[in-house]
């Protein structure tokens, strides 16, 4: 039998999060600050100073990691919050897995989109040029941004939801 650990927590507002995401493609404010505070809280309260520190260090790596891509407007704040709040809960290492493998879930979702909507060849030409205003040192145009209301934008809370639950369910069943 497994021994419940506050981190497993962290699976709860993921979820809820990817449900919303997907719905209606915002993650609201009271699920991402009450999931901020429950995961402060319940890391503190389990696991002391050492618990705390590590739930701090947590949500301040996943709002450090994912803020370039908020500030250039690849990715909405919701999903920022998301991830500082998800952080809460697992800490700074299992936070940085369960982010690698939203990451990769969330390409393979870009993918199948593009493929989906028939836009492989615009896709390949905007992505040059963001390699491209990258290289320059300069931000990208606006038009390749989420602001764009044409552009294909994969809901990131469902990913990280996924995230998540493959990374808290690998730990359980003993496969890391």
């Amino acid at each position: 039998m497994v021994r419940p650990e506050p981190w497993m927590l962290g699976t709860v507002p993921a979820a809820i999060a990817g449900w919303t995401d997907w719905r209606s493609r915002r993650i609201p404010n009271w699920l991402t600050v009450s999931g901020l505070v429950i995961g402060l809280g319940v890391s503190g309260w389990a696991g002391g100073w050492a618990g705390a520190r590590a739930s701090v260090l947590g949500a301040g790596l996943g709002l450090a990691i994912l803020l370039p891509f908020v500030l250039v407007r690849a990715l909405g704040a919701g999903d920022w919050k998301l991830a500082g709040s998800i952080g809460a809960f697992l800490g700074p290492q299992r936070l940085l897995a369960a982010l690698f493998v939203a990451v990769l879930v969330a390409g393979v979702m870009a993918i199948g989109l593009v493929i989906w909507k028939r836009r492989v060849g615009q896709t390949a030409r905007n992505v040059g040029r963001i390699v491209l205003a990258y290289f320059m040192l300069r931000l990208p145009d606006p038009e390749l941004s989420l602001d764009n209301p044409e552009a294909i934008k994969v809901p990131f809370g469902v990913a990280m939801a996924v995230g998540v639950i493959l990374y808290s369910a690998s730990q359980v069943w003993g496969m890391s």
